[in-house]
């Protein structure tokens, strides 16, 4: 891979789309009187925006919990924000190569703090489980959603672009609709979205691709981070930050092994929470799975010394099983955090020139103990009977929310030639249509908004369906079906 030399006053940037748009670049300029940057800012937009508010009912791993002690994809997110900016802290107070100037010591962890409170914004309701059945529906109905032949026999695009329209949706990818969200979906009062800057955006794409472009060979690679309509976004992203194509912002990795973290440990309390598993049993499981490895073997150390101190109080064993789970939590994420840490430092030079090919997790002393985490709670919890039963009932109430919305999106017609539903359009299609949210309709009936019409629809139809809630998707299917029924 070709080796760059990224800059840290350019992967820091400030200048937001919009000032391009203007010509007016904001760079290393305070935002509202001169207390916060602009970096500063990025972070306060994405929590105050409502797609942030929305994860709150998303599923994270247990779909439509009622423990309110088992994680969403909020608390998740705020976990993830949380660490990656204390590993920013360390970053930027430490030897490890990153500059130690006051606006990086400000803007460095603020940045990391924002990418990782947003980095699951575009997930759609149910968790994976979600991304998996709009993708499964368009490819079920491809011959009828996805057919560019008209659009490139009158030349608006060309064979390349419609093999990427159609990878868009074929395998449907929640990163590249977090970038659709805060570019373009998330509309203030114009069509830049929440208007984050380019160097924030750049830190929020995992995968700098687009979908016709994914190599399952490299980790940079291995999905996609934008869709073929916000090319035009990471152009300006690419260019105001030094990245390219498949070259990867220094803090996206951070972001990563946070997300890795979040992933392994946290989601392995929540397993106790649900009564899965025991604090023993995964002490057990890493255990016989990497007994040689000192990170697991002090982490162990730790974890059964403070439970044999709360043995001595009078505790429930349940009081026990959890507040012992509590420590181990503390006791491994500090022993990740440190590795992470380290790993960034340790391949620092690599990253910088864009030919790091690993992951921080991956190149850390703490690889075992994430591996064995993450197989402890797939072989305990994530495969258990309930949660599988209740992750097919969330595949099917999207494939029935796409079936029903899909004749309701044709009906409105082509927007740039209709101002109406077309002859013939039923009641039903005509309230189905009016249920999807204004803004996604606003988009999709913009007269700027030249893409094919095809691909408009599935964009439609996608942007709805993957912002939806679990509850809010559960409650509209069944109003749907209902009045479809009646309808009948």
């Amino acid at each position: 891979m070709k080796a760059h030399s990224l800059e840290w006053s350019k992967l820091l940037t400030s200048v937001r789309r919009k000032d391009l748009a203007r010509s007016r670049p904001g760079a290393d300029k305070l935002g509202a009187a001169g207390t916060r940057t602009e970096i500063e800012r990025d972070y306060d937009r994405i929590l105050f925006s409502a797609p942030i508010r929305r994860l709150a009912d998303k599923t994270q791993v247990f779909p439509l919990d009622k423990n309110d002690s088992v994680r969403n994809r909020l608390t998740h997110s705020y976990e993830v924000s949380n660490l990656a900016r204390s590993i920013g802290v360390a970053l930027v107070h430490g030897d490890t190569g990153v500059p130690t100037d006051e606006r990086t010591r400000r803007d460095l962890p603020s940045m990391l703090a924002a990418v990782g409170l947003a980095h699951d914004v575009g997930n759609p309701p149910f968790g994976h489980q979600g991304e998996y059945a709009i993708s499964s529906w368009f490819q079920e109905h491809e011959s009828k959603t996805l057919d560019f032949t008209t659009a490139v026999s009158e030349g608006e695009i060309d064979d390349d672009d419609a093999n990427r329209m159609k990878a868009d949706y074929l395998n449907f990818e929640g990163n590249a609709q977090a970038l659709r969200i805060l570019t373009k979906l998330q509309i203030l009062n114009d069509n830049f979205g929440l208007n984050v800057s380019c160097g924030t955006l750049g830190a929020l794409m995992k995968y700098p691709v687009t979908s016709d472009r994914v190599d399952k060979d490299r980790i940079a690679t291995k999905k996609f981070g934008c869709f073929h309509s916000e090319r035009d976004c990471c152009d300006e992203i690419w260019r105001e930050t030094g990245l390219s194509e498949g070259v990867r912002h220094p803090l996206a990795y951070i972001m990563e092994a946070c997300d890795d973290i979040a992933y392994s440990v946290l989601d392995a309390e929540d397993s106790v929470k649900k009564g899965f598993v025991s604090f023993y049993d995964i002490i057990n499981f890493i255990s016989a799975e990497f007994p040689e490895d000192p990170v697991v073997k002090r982490l162990k150390e730790k974890a059964l010394k403070r439970d044999s101190e709360h043995r001595k109080h009078n505790l429930s064993p349940a009081e026990l099983n959890d507040i012992s789970m509590q420590m181990f939590r503390v006791f491994a994420i500090g022993e990740m955090v440190t590795s992470v840490t380290s790993a960034f430092s340790e391949n620092y030079d690599a990253i910088m020139s864009g030919t790091f090919e690993g992951d921080l997790i991956g190149s850390s002393e703490a690889k075992a103990l994430c591996k064995g985490l993450k197989k402890c709670s797939l072989q305990h919890a994530f495969l258990h009977k309930s949660v599988l039963e209740i992750e097919l009932k969330g595949h099917n109430i999207i494939h029935s929310l796409m079936d029903m919305m899909w004749p309701a999106i044709e009906a409105r017609g082509d927007p740039l030639h209709t101002q109406g539903f077309e002859d013939g359009a039923c009641v039903f299609e005509k309230y189905v249509y009016n249920r999807i949210s204004e803004n996604y309709r606003r988009v999709f009936e913009d007269p700027n908004n030249v893409l094919p019409l095809a691909y408009k629809r599935c964009q439609l139809l996608a942007d709805m369906v993957s912002g939806m809630t679990d509850s809010y998707a559960v409650d509209l299917e069944r109003e749907l079906r209902e009045l479809n029924t009646i309808g009948m």
